[in-house]
């Protein structure tokens, strides 16, 4: 497989990185076509993505291997076009895949898989998986000492509907995974959700929560890199109902 090289320094809040930047993602996506493509799901997290993927992790085409890189999960697998737009403007992917999303020779599924898709961490598209791996990666990652890099998991509000996460915001909590980190996507999908109940419901487990606008680039990025010690650090990014878009 054949990835264009970059620098990503996520250091420099100003850094694009790569040969695409944002302004190019709606015609990356756009060469994702066909059923079943889950458009709603898809653009809902896009300005998270980028935001992360431009200034916050710390990996690159170059460094998927890494064991010092930050991991990221996309537990919200079953709208995957965003991303494939994000990995190939930052060169994990070539551009010329994007056409063939979905198809069946294609390494671009309707759900990541991480033995065909570089860059990604984890199989995802079944709800409420990515949440509960990502503390089980963040308690390896102290079992084998390397305290620097973070895990990121993006999961969508209506995963919450799933006792899985639950299990996994109570344990993380009270084992002070200061290096695991989650964002939420709230395009009010939940169907078992209360107004400004889900940061509550991490806080109320030890997290340290904000709630931003979840199109607000400056604001997703001072969420995302605000400190927390002792404590995980969840991020519900608000975006417009699903219904909206």
């Amino acid at each position: 497989m054949t990835t264009t090289a970059h620098e990503n320094r996520a250091s420099d809040p100003s850094h694009s990185g790569g040969t695409h930047g944002y302004d190019d993602l709606p015609r990356l996506m756009g060469l994702m076509t066909g059923d079943e493509k889950h458009g709603p799901a898809a653009t809902s997290t896009l300005d998270v993505l980028w935001v992360l993927y431009d200034r916050v992790l710390r990996v690159t085409p170059e460094r998927t291997d890494d064991p010092a890189r930050d991991r990221f999960l996309l537990s919200k697998g079953h709208g995957p076009m965003a991303y494939y737009a994000v990995l190939a403007a930052k060169g994990f992917v070539p551009v010329k895949w994007l056409p063939g999303f979905g198809s069946y020779d294609s390494p671009l599924g309707h759900h990541p898989d991480r033995v065909l898709v570089p860059g990604a961490e984890i199989g995802s598209g079944s709800l409420g998986h990515g949440l509960p791996i990502g503390v089980g990666t963040a308690l390896g990652l102290r079992a084998q000492g390397l305290s620097d890099p973070a895990v990121w998991v993006l999961i969508g509000d209506a995963e919450l509907d799933e006792g899985s996460n639950h299990e996994a915001i109570a344990f993380a909590g009270a084992a002070g995974l200061e290096r695991l980190h989650t964002v939420v996507v709230d395009n009010s999908s939940a169907s078992h959700a209360l107004p400004g109940g889900i940061a509550a419901r991490f806080e109320a487990a030890g997290w340290s929560a904000v709630t931003v606008d979840g199109r607000d680039h400056a604001a997703l990025y001072a969420a995302f890199t605000a400190p927390h010690p002792g404590r995980p650090h969840v991020v519900v990014a608000r975006v417009e109902p699903k219904t909206a878009l």
